[in-house]
């Protein structure tokens, strides 16, 4: 009975420990950095910044919302570049000027655009909006500065605050740890470096976002008549608990929610069998002497939100050998060593980089041509279909592997037949 409760403590610690594992992208976190730029004696200067270092995944409205916890009784005097959720209880501050936050667990957000100069700081003011490391690298960052009060018992050195968050679901933060101080310059020529400086490494899991998938996956080919639909009850089923969904006739009379900043929209999703918000069609649509021709087509089922900035990452034997990709950027993926069977898709520039609300226009394609390896290709037991579908990071129900469209029996027959005469005339021919 000890071994199998063992066994058992093994198990569950091994899923616990591993639960934010991304096979696409096993190393990829956000970083948040706290530099102490300078010790005032009852202040400290502080510059924090946090970096989207996540390949295909990027912190979407309304943004992140870092939180921590003082050990003591600080309280932020000003800030510039963001700005505290709330106040706090100042009251035991009798002048006229008060801090920006007295609170014991602040809650910080972005500014946004257009903020007045006197308010900023470099790479601030983005609504809390992270683009991913691969999608657009110049805006994968952000960066506050504050001056806050010691804590009246404080002793020598600095006292890093604990228990941070980013508010965003999915993502649990680890414990602060000191690193080698940051260097900064101003003139590229003589270079200064802070204090101190602490990183915080915070991780994403999909199970912690959000029990239920987000997206699913149909196929189809040229050579099969038939439809894969994405698996029944893929993010949710009909009837049950929270599982509210609006026909398409009723948009009419369709009230989007009301929202405050800071705080995502409900979903309201087209009702269907699957009733996911995304669905994803792979369409095998022609084959060439030396190339083979793949339709994606991704459609937005939620009637009131657009994805800005999406991104598709797909896995296939045969992306090392994508010839051109017609009306998406493409980027391959190298994650393991040299193997490029991972690629990543997103959209042109003012073109299709939104994909908008359910409706018409609520949907985003393309097509990719692929060249044939002959040692590898084939259209059967379907080869040509992905292994696995993500889409903004959440990786996507596929339909079971028995269902995918199949080449027909004539096929085999035809090939068979033929090879048989071949066969035929050679041993006449001896």
């Amino acid at each position: 009975m000890a071994t199998i409760f063992a066994f058992i403590f093994i198990f569950f610690s091994l899923i616990a420990s591993n639960y934010a594992f991304d096979s696409l992208d096993p190393f990829g976190n956000i970083t948040i950095t706290w530099d102490y730029f300078s010790d005032n004696g009852d202040t400290v200067d502080v510059r924090v910044s946090i970096y989207n270092f996540q390949l295909f995944r990027h912190v979407e409205e309304p943004g992140w919302r870092l939180g921590w916890a003082w050990k003591g009784d600080e309280v932020i005097w000003s800030m510039l570049g963001a700005e505290a959720k709330e106040q706090g209880n100042c009251t035991r501050f009798r002048g006229q000027q008060k801090p920006h936050c007295c609170k014991k667990e602040p809650v910080i957000i972005d500014l946004m655009p257009g903020t007045p100069y006197n308010m900023q700081t470099a790479n601030c003011c983005k609504a809390g909006i992270l683009t991913s490391l691969k999608q657009d690298h110049t805006k994968l960052g952000a960066t506050f500065q504050m001056n806050y009060v010691k804590p009246s018992d404080s002793g020598p050195g600095f006292t890093m605050p604990e228990n941070f968050t980013l508010g965003i679901p999915g993502y649990s933060c680890g414990t602060p740890f000191q690193v080698p101080p940051t260097m900064f310059t101003k003139d590229g020529h003589r270079w200064q470096q802070v204090l101190e400086t602490w990183n915080v490494t915070c991780i994403y899991s999909q199970f912690l976002a959000s029990p239920a998938p987000k997206c699913c996956v149909s196929l189809s080919a040229f050579y099969n008549s038939t439809i894969v639909p994405c698996p029944t009850c893929s993010c949710n089923c009909q009837g049950l608990p929270g599982a509210t969904c609006v026909d398409s006739d009723k948009t009419s009379v369709l009230q989007p929610p009301q929202t405050n900043r800071g705080e995502a929209a409900a979903a309201v999703i087209r009702c269907s069998h699957h009733m996911c918000p995304i669905r994803i069609h792979w369409h095998v649509k022609q084959s060439y002497k030396e190339h083979w021709r793949v339709k994606i087509t991704i459609t937005n089922m939620n009637f009131v939100k657009n994805y800005s900035q999406w991104n598709l990452v797909v896995q296939h034997p045969n992306l090392a050998n994508v010839t051109q990709v017609f009306s998406f950027n493409y980027e391959p993926l190298t994650v393991y060593g040299k193997l490029r069977d991972i690629g990543m898709f997103w959209g042109l520039a003012y073109y299709n980089d939104m994909l908008l609300t359910h409706g018409e226009n609520g949907n985003v394609q393309t097509e990719v041509l692929l060249h044939k390896d002959r040692g590898k290709f084939s259209f059967r037991e379907g080869w040509s279909f992905p292994r696995k579908v993500s889409f903004n990071g959440d990786e996507c129900v596929m339909p079971s592997p028995d269902a995918y469209p199949r080449l027909p029996n004539a096929a085999h027959v035809a090939i068979t037949s033929f090879n048989t005469i071949l066969f035929s005339l050679l041993l006449i021919l001896l």
